[in-house]
């Protein structure tokens, strides 16, 4: 089916109208819609009333001249230009000159006028005429689009910029909603924004498989006849969503030429976009018409791109018969999003880089000044230690000297501690160590670790270990569990100075064990407790007791990759009570 192109004939000859009528219905190529006048004032009053393609105007009018109504038709009427051909009864190159200086598109003597001749210069005007609308229309979209992408971009926060997108897209596209879809690494995915934030579907829609965008890892489901059949890879390469061929036929203002001649259809909704399950998008979002384009970010210099997310413009007051140029607005603006995305993402991952940065030349410094402030006082013993026994050990007793000796190795056990304290904060900070769970029998595991402390405790400590529940079927890493356990009786010890009983208490549950040690010592003030669970802190009330601020910071971290918890309850002067829960883990598959 040809298009109908409306063309109007100003002329005061019907002679001439009839034969230019004729030679034009006669033309295979086009259809037209002629209308006729037969003098200036009556061709602007239809001018006035219908939207013209081509006009033929004759040069010599009885009220006016062609050119004079040539330019009001230019200035009062259309104020975009309008294919005119002039028709003249004389040759005369001075006025075809004059004719092709004000615009018009031709100039044709009536004389030497045939029937392919008329045929062709209309083509060529309507062709013209289409070239130059497409023009002015993409220049009008690339303004637009720039202006979008500089707003979109003068921002690298990311929520920022997205929520920018949907605001402005909507307005680009002036359409109900825009909405920014992201996919997750487990290929779900939810929205990250959208334009009108009220629109009851957010709630009802908040997280979308992307199974529903026929996206799915590889697999590909057959559709409704007519549909196209795409995977998620083919998805991320598409620059455009897939629009179907055919529609009017060549040449129409309202299309863009395609690369074959022939202007897509628009677009009535995304069923005919062969992206997805599109029963699933229009029920969940309650959408008429839904236009869809991806936004992909480069992947490290792969050819393939890392599909990020979904652009969608939706219209859900009417129907919509999507154009091809809102296709490629769409598109257009999905290019400078994903520009604007990857930027803020490496923005936030220098930023974090930095604070890691940051907080490692931080952990350094505390470790620095730990160990020089730890290690003086052991090193000032071993070294008066030693150095007594090198200059005085012919008049030291066997008793003295093995006293000596034992300072000497009490003090290295206390540095050697601390410097493998030091190691082990330093992987949980910055390396966090494989979990790998062992099926353990805790009665046994606790009992030999409670005989162990209980020969360095000394006699001004009791160690009591009471056991109830079951503690069977528990899976755990007996290194993490053995720096929970140390840390913590350690401290118990430490912190009471004074002596007294220790408690450790050992709880077994159906999922779960919990075991909680609890001393008689100096407590910890109610101000210092928040912070105790960082490295390098300490009660401010602990005195000369020496110590690193490390044991509760390595204890919640092996607890905490356990997938347990960790509390703490104390009173000063009371003593200290320490909670810790953890799943019993049973293995996968």
């Amino acid at each position: 089916m040809l298009d109908t192109w409306t063309l109007l004939i100003i002329d005061d000859c019907a002679a001439d109208r009839k034969i230019y009528r004729r030679y034009l219905l006669k033309d295979p190529h086009q259809s037209y819609q002629i209308l006729e006048a037969d003098c200036a004032e009556e061709g602007l009053a239809l001018c006035r009333k219908v939207r013209c393609d081509v006009i033929l105007l004759d040069f010599c009018l009885p009220d006016m001249s062609g050119l004079e109504l040539f330019d009001r038709i230019q200035q009062e009427i259309f104020k975009t230009s309008i294919p005119v051909i002039m028709l003249t009864g004389r040759g005369d190159e001075e006025i075809a000159v004059q004719v092709m200086k004000r615009g018009a598109l031709d100039y044709l003597v009536k004389q030497n006028l045939t029937q392919d001749v008329l045929q062709l210069a209309v083509r060529n005007a309507i062709k013209q005429s289409c070239l130059q609308a497409q023009l002015l229309k993409t220049q009008e979209r690339q303004r637009l689009i720039a202006t979008t992408a500089l707003r979109i971009r003068q921002s690298l926060n990311l929520e920022q910029i997205l929520n920018t997108a949907v605001a402005e897209v909507q307005q680009l596209l002036k359409c109900d909603r825009v909405m920014v879809y992201q996919f997750a690494p487990d290929t779900d995915g939810k929205i990250v924004a959208s334009s009108i934030e009220s629109y009851r579907t957010v709630a009802l829609c908040d997280r979308v498989a992307a199974g529903d965008w026929g996206l799915g890892a590889g697999d590909k489901e057959t559709r409704r006849q007519g549909d196209i059949l795409i995977t998620r890879e083919e998805f991320s390469q598409s620059p455009l969503p897939l629009i179907p061929r055919g529609g009017p036929t060549f040449p129409n203002p309202h299309y863009p030429l395609s690369p074959e001649g022939a202007p897509p259809s628009p677009i009535p909704h995304i069923y005919e976009l062969g992206l997805c399950n599109c029963v699933n998008l229009k029920e969940q979002f309650n959408t008429k018409a839904n236009l869809v384009v991806p936004i992909n970010l480069s992947n490290n210099g792969n050819p393939t791109p890392k599909l990020w997310g979904l652009l969608i413009a939706h219209q859900n007051s009417g129907e919509r018969q999507w154009q091809i140029d809102d296709a490629q607005m769409l598109n257009e603006v999905s290019v400078q999003l994903a520009i604007a995305i990857q930027q803020a993402e490496l923005l936030a991952q220098t930023q974090a880089a930095l604070a890691k940065e940051k907080q490692l030349n931080v952990f350094k410094s505390q470790i620095i000044a730990t160990v020089s402030h730890e290690y003086r006082t052991p090193l000032t013993s071993i070294l008066a230690a030693a150095s007594t026994l090198v200059k005085h050990s012919q008049q030291l007793d066997e008793y003295k000297q093995q006293k000596f000796l034992g300072i000497i190795e009490q003090k290295a056990r206390y540095m050697s501690k601390l410097v493998d304290n030091m190691l082990l904060v330093n992987q949980l900070e910055l390396e966090k160590p494989k979990f790998k769970p062992i099926p353990l029998d805790l009665l046994q595991f606790f009992s030999d670790l409670i005989e162990q402390e209980r020969e360095t405790a000394g006699d001004h400590h009791e160690l009591i270990f009471k056991i109830t529940g079951n503690n069977q079927e528990f899976w755990g890493d007996r290194g993490l569990l053995q720096q929970i356990f140390i840390n913590l009786i350690s401290n118990a010890i430490k912190y009471s100075p004074d002596g007294g009983n220790v408690e450790f208490h050992l709880i077994g549950k159906e999922s779960e064990v919990i075991f909680y040690i609890k001393d008689q010592g100096i407590g910890i003030p109610m101000a210092d407790q928040e912070n105790l669970f960082q490295s390098f802190s300490r009660g401010s009330n602990v005195d000369t007791i020496p110590g690193t601020g490390l044991g509760l910071a390595i204890a919640k971290a092996c607890v905490e990759l356990h997938g347990g918890d960790i509390t703490l309850s104390s009173e000063v002067g009371q003593g200290t009570k320490v909670t810790v829960s953890l799943p019993k883990l049973f293995p996968k598959g």
